[in-house]
Order: structure tokens, then C-alpha cells, then sequence
């Protein structure tokens, strides 16, 4: 699987910062880029540790194309699951 060039950047920039609904307010809150180990493969994936709607989480992992895992939750690009994130 191919990641967009956006992606990328994120990848390579190590964070992104994203606006994001919480607690009721628009707020710009920064994502740190992890790799999560799954057996002897790695995932990369988008972590905040603050808790945020699942469907923002699922709007922000369609949008910036990469996994968004926060306290409460973890979500994919529609389609796409962690093998498609292994190795980048």
C-alpha cells in the first residue's frame, strides 16, 4: 500500500498538529507519530493521550490517512487496517 504524500510528511515530521472537536470546542491539539508493536511487525500510528468522540477520531484517520489512537480509542482509514501501516 502506497501512503499519500501528506502522510508522509507527518511520518517524516514525527507530529502533526490537527483541529479537533473536544469537549464541546474546536481546539488545535498536536499528535505525536508512535509505532505500536504488533508481534514482530510494527505500526505506525497518530497518538494523543487525551480523550476525544470516536467519530472525531475516525473524521482525523480519514482525513490525514494514517491510524489515530487517543485514550479511549483507535481508529483506521476507512478500508485500511494495521498491516497496511507496517514498515513506514
Amino acid at each position: 500500500m502506497e501512503l499519500s504524500e501528506g502522510a508522509k510528511g507527518i511520518i517524516k515530521a514525527g507530529r502533526v498538529q490537527a483541529r479537533v472537536k473536544r469537549a464541546g470546542m474546536l481546539q488545535f491539539q498536536v499528535f505525536v507519530v508512535k509505532r505500536v508493536k504488533v508481534g514482530s511487525e510494527e505500526f505506525v500510528e497518530l497518538y494523543l493521550n487525551k480523550v476525544i468522540d470516536m467519530s472525531e477520531i475516525t473524521r482525523l484517520a480519514n482525513e490525514l490517512g494514517l491510524p489515530v489512537e487517543t485514550e479511549n480509542g483507535r481508529a483506521f482509514p476507512n478500508g485500511k487496517g494495521a498491516k497496511d501501516f507496517v514498515g513506514f
